[in-house]
């Protein structure tokens, strides 16, 4: 394997963090050489110093696209933590049909975002509650997106098929049977599911304002990797993407102390979540 220099780790970790928001500290310098070492030996290359050079020279970005797969390359799986999807179904989503009805908002439809969707088990995981608890009646409807900053992530999100290790990983046996078909060595979400979400590719970086506004946000272990700044800006972009009565879900371990004060801090069970004041 190519060897990471500290002078290429800094290069590199200050270009990672201009094109995705992702701050990487020293601890992190195995991470950069062992999943950018691949793509320097793929391009021809003999060092990270000229992976760094071919990337800022590249109009086309696909080096940048490139680096920011294999960086972002992260964790997940179907019903992560649970919590959070226990909250959206027995305390935001009968909230929201409560609060429309009263509203007379008729028909009124759901807008939920998942703001760094990475594989698709978020989004799929939402959509799976909202099929089984929304009513049918017609009084309302729902519209899921999910972005991620990475193709490769959204590609593979958007074809909604998953080998047996990642169908494995905290899906339940019955919503298995229910909402995914065989394919091959691997399984396919049903039609039903994958059609009730769009995806896009975003880069929290940027300004979203054009998505329109949101009822509820998952922005769940995104931030934790951004620095203090990049981080307290984001939180004010998403503000902005908020309903009025909108809820925001980020990680368990995450917190918006010190981050921003635009949010109340709220408790279901031993979940919390965050709205607009007011």
């Amino acid at each position: 394997m190519i060897t990471l220099s500290p002078d290429e780790f800094s290069q590199l970790a200050r270009h990672i963090e201009s094109i995705s928001g992702i701050n990487l500290d020293r601890s992190k310098a195995y991470l950069i050489e062992t999943r950018l070492s691949r793509l320097v030996r793929e391009l021809g290359l003999t060092s990270f110093r000229e992976l760094h050079s071919r990337s800022v020279a590249d109009l086309s970005r696909s080096i940048q696209k490139k680096i920011i797969d294999a960086i972002t390359t992260g964790e997940t799986l179907f019903f992560r933590d649970n919590a959070p999807y226990e909250l959206l179904q027995h305390k935001i989503l009968p909230d929201f049909i409560d609060a429309r009805t009263r509203q007379k908002r008729i028909p009124s439809t759901l807008r939920v975002w998942s703001a760094a969707c990475s594989t698709g088990q978020e989004i799929y995981s939402i959509a799976m509650i909202l099929k089984e608890q929304m009513p049918t009646t017609g009084r309302f409807s729902t519209r899921l997106l999910a972005t991620d900053i990475s193709d490769a992530a959204i590609a593979k999100a958007s074809l909604g098929k998953y080998n047996s290790i990642e169908i494995e990983r905290g899906l339940p046996r019955e919503k298995l049977q229910r909402y995914f078909s065989r394919d091959l060595d691997s399984w396919k979400i049903r039609d039903e599911i994958r059609a009730m979400v769009s995806y896009q590719k975003l880069n929290l970086l940027e300004d979203f304002s054009r998505l329109g506004k949101f009822d509820v946000i998952f922005c769940r272990n995104v931030a934790i990797y951004f620095s203090g700044e990049t981080k307290t800006q984001l939180f004010r972009r998403l503000e902005n993407a908020l309903e009025p009565d909108g809820c925001l879900i980020i990680g368990s371990t995450e917190s918006l102390t010190g981050v921003t004060t635009r949010f109340v801090s709220k408790k279901y069970h031993q979940t919390y979540y965050y709205q607009l004041p007011g």
